[in-house]
Order: structure tokens, then C-alpha cells, then sequence
């Protein structure tokens, strides 16, 4: 087998005028056009040579027409999912939709009614409330706590949620996103042992599962208690690992058959059926070839955390970094600056030219903080903090 080429992290791509959502959209949606974007969870990186290589044979084919998954689709899958996770699973559990979200709306659809109470843990990845609210459904959150630099689940709080709103369904993030936490296989045997108690189903978002830092390890919530594969649907993707979110692939478990059939049929009500025939060839290829390309990337992204936690503590030390047990993504606490979610989002667009994703789109308990993504070029990250280090000191 050929070598692995794409494992020049340094390099700066220029993802300008290829209708990127991260860097040619600024001034669309409000921002300055000078901005740096560290703000949606896309990667700077080009993927995986192993990738190209094949998506550039299957274009050269020259027919693009209706696409499915055959054996050796799911055999990738199930390799990845048991080598890297522990987690077995059958190819009927398995299906197929664009992309995480769109199947987190799908559930919201399969086991909810329009005004019924939807769990989350806030602060939270800003598509779980959106995904609710827009199908006429109510948020409810069991907030996360902050606690010595890091952040707990309240479970008593948990609890009184679900008994207290009737709730049918709760929405984990696992790892979390924003707050980096990997959740523990103890604190997951206590969320299920809840949820049985009150007949919840569980919708696990696991989309960060491949980036768990040195002492963690992720935990599929299907692991972590034996009756879960009768209540958990497991949302996974290679979108994040492999950078590879605009070929829109996911792969949802549902071991469950009535859930599942539950969930195929909404999937079916909103017109979607046969896959985009790159992100299959892509999702393959990823997990059959892509493991040198993902553990070099995922070691630089851990270099250039270290990078930022060093900038900080010299030049910026009122910014403190929430320390992430997993995803490439880091929640930064600006509280010691004062400054209410207007101000604190002026001073980061106009002063310190940067787009990062303001804390409170998280959900209230989000305000104060700010998102930044750690997957790009050193050399960017470093302007980036010297932008920060400018917008607030200069």
C-alpha cells in the first residue's frame, strides 16, 4: 500500500472563494470580511491522500447515479467501531442519513409530539435546541456545573426534569461539545439507570468520539449499561474525524427494531433515500485507510492545544481554558473581563478581528465563554491569539 501525503499540518490552505462556509461567509452573516473564522467545527487540514485518491477515481468513472452501501461499507464500519471504541454492531442497525443533525430532527420526530419537553444539558451544541424548537417541540435543561475548572451532571436535577416535564426524550452530547467533558462509563450507567427508571429514550450525539485526550476514553452509551440497546440511538459520522463534512454521511445505530423502524420512517416522511455517492466511497475509504492520517492529525491538534494554553497563561492570563477531556474544540472563560455577551462579542469581531462561536448560543449558562476550533495551521492559531492578545490589551 501506497504512503499516506497529507500529513503536513503546517501548511496553510486556502480555503477562500471555494464556498466555504467558515471563511466566505462573514460578511453574509454580519461579521467584518477581515475576520479569522475559528468558529464552526470544520478542519483546516486536507484529509486523508487515501481519500482523494479514491474520490478522484470515482469521479473519473463520470456516472453519479443513485448509490447504496454494500458489504465491505458496513465491514469498515464495524472495524472502526469495535477497534477504536469496544462497540459491536450489526449491519441491520444501521442507518444511513446526510449528517448528525438532520437525524437528531428526525428523531425529535419519531419519539416526540408537538409541545412535548425535549432533555439537554446545556451549555450545549446549538443545533439540539434548534432541532426541538423548530418541530414545535419544548427545551429543557438539566444545566451542567461547573466545578474546579471542569464541569458535572447534576443528576438529581436530571431526574426532577424528567419527572417534572414528562420528558420521552433526552439528547446527550458524548464527548461534550462545547465543554469538552468525556463522560465517564460511571456517569453514563447513572444517566441510564434514570432513563429506565422513566422509560426515557436516550439520542446519543458521539460525532467527537475519534478525539478523547491522554487519561479518557470515550464510552459508547451502548456500552455503558446492558439494557441500552433498547432505548439508545448511537448518531455517529466521519464528518469531524476526517474532515469530511460536505459529503454529508452519517451513520446512525439503532439496535432497537421498533425504534428503528420508528426512526426509518420519519427518515422516509422527509424525502431522503439513497446516499451522495462520494460521502459513501469517502466514509469506506476513511475507515479502511485513514488510521495514519487521523492519529497524526488528532496529535497535532493535541500539540496546538498546548500551544494555547502556553500563549494564554503568559500573554492573556484573565482568559481561562475549560480543559478538554475530548474534540478539538476549546471552551475559553472571558468572565474575568466583565463584559456583558454584546460587548464581549464586539470586542472579538471588531478589535481582535476573530470569529469564534459566542458562549451564549449554547444556551444561557454559555454566557461569558467563547468557542474556538484548535484544528488548523500553528501559524494561523498563533495569529489568532495575537489578534486576541491585541483586541484586548492594545
Amino acid at each position: 500500500m501506497e504512503q499516506e501525503r497529507n500529513l503536513n499540518f503546517d501548511e496553510v490552505v486556502e480555503r477562500r472563494n471555494t464556498d466555504s462556509l467558515k471563511y466566505d461567509f462573514a460578511v453574509r452573516r454580519g461579521k467584518p470580511a477581515d475576520v479569522l473564522p475559528l468558529w464552526v467545527a470544520d478542519m483546516d487540514f486536507k484529509t486523508s491522500s487515501f481519500i482523494l485518491d479514491a474520490l478522484e477515481e470515482r469521479a473519473r468513472h463520470g456516472i453519479f447515479g443513485y448509490t447504496e452501501t454494500r458489504e465491505d461499507y458496513f465491514e469498515a464500519l464495524q472495524k472502526w467501531m469495535k477497534s477504536h471504541h469496544d462497540l459491536d454492531v450489526e449491519p441491520q442497525w444501521v442507518l444511513k442519513t446526510p449528517g448528525v443533525v438532520f437525524a437528531l430532527a428526525m428523531a425529535v420526530k419519531a419519539y416526540t409530539e408537538v409541545g412535548d419537553y425535549i432533555l439537554i444539558q446545556q451549555p450545549v451544541y446549538y443545533p439540539l435546541t434548534e432541532v426541538v424548537q423548530d418541530n414545535g417541540r419544548k427545551v429543557i435543561s438539566s444545566d451542567l456545573v461547573p466545578e474546579n475548572g471542569t464541569y458535572c451532571i447534576d443528576f438529581e436535577d436530571f431526574e426532577n426534569k424528567i419527572k417534572e416535564y414528562h420528558v420521552k426524550l433526552f439528547m446527550l452530547c458524548s464527548p461534550h461539545n462545547p465543554v469538552g467533558r468525556v463522560w465517564t462509563k460511571e456517569e453514563l450507567q447513572q444517566l441510564a439507570e434514570i432513563c429506565v427508571r422513566h422509560g426515557v429514550i436516550v439520542v446519543s450525539d458521539e460525532i467527537h468520539e475519534d478525539f478523547v485526550y491522554p487519561g479518557h476514553k470515550h464510552v459508547p452509551f451502548l456500552n455503558a449499561d446492558e439494557r441500552a440497546k433498547e432505548f439508545c440511538i448511537t448518531c455517529t459520522s466521519v464528518s469531524k474525524t476526517f474532515n469530511l463534512a460536505g459529503l454529508q454521511i452519517a451513520n446512525i445505530i439503532v439496535p432497537n427494531q421498533r425504534l428503528r423502524r420508528a426512526l426509518r420512517k420519519q427518515i422516509q416522511a422527509a424525502g431522503y433515500s439513497q446516499l451522495n455517492a462520494f460521502g459513501v466511497e469517502a466514509c469506506k475509504v476513511a475507515y479502511q485507510h485513514g488510521e495514519e492520517w487521523y492519529r497524526s492529525a488528532w496529535q497535532y491538534i493535541q500539540e496546538n492545544l498546548q500551544f494555547l494554553k502556553e500563549y494564554l497563561k503568559k500573554e492573556l492570563p484573565e482568559i481561562k481554558v475549560i480543559e478538554p477531556e475530548g474534540t478539538y474544540l476549546v471552551w475559553l472563560d472571558f468572565s474575568a473581563f466583565g463584559l456583558c455577551d454584546r460587548e464581549l462579542t464586539e470586542k472579538i469581531l471588531t478589535k481582535a478581528k476573530l470569529w469564534l462561536d459566542d458562549g451564549y448560543i449554547f444556551g444561557k449558562t454559555g454566557a461569558g465563554f467563547e468557542r474556538i476550533n484548535l484544528a488548523t495551521s500553528r501559524s494561523v492559531l498563533k495569529e489568532a491569539l495575537e489578534r486576541l492578545r491585541r483586541g484586548f490589551k492594545e
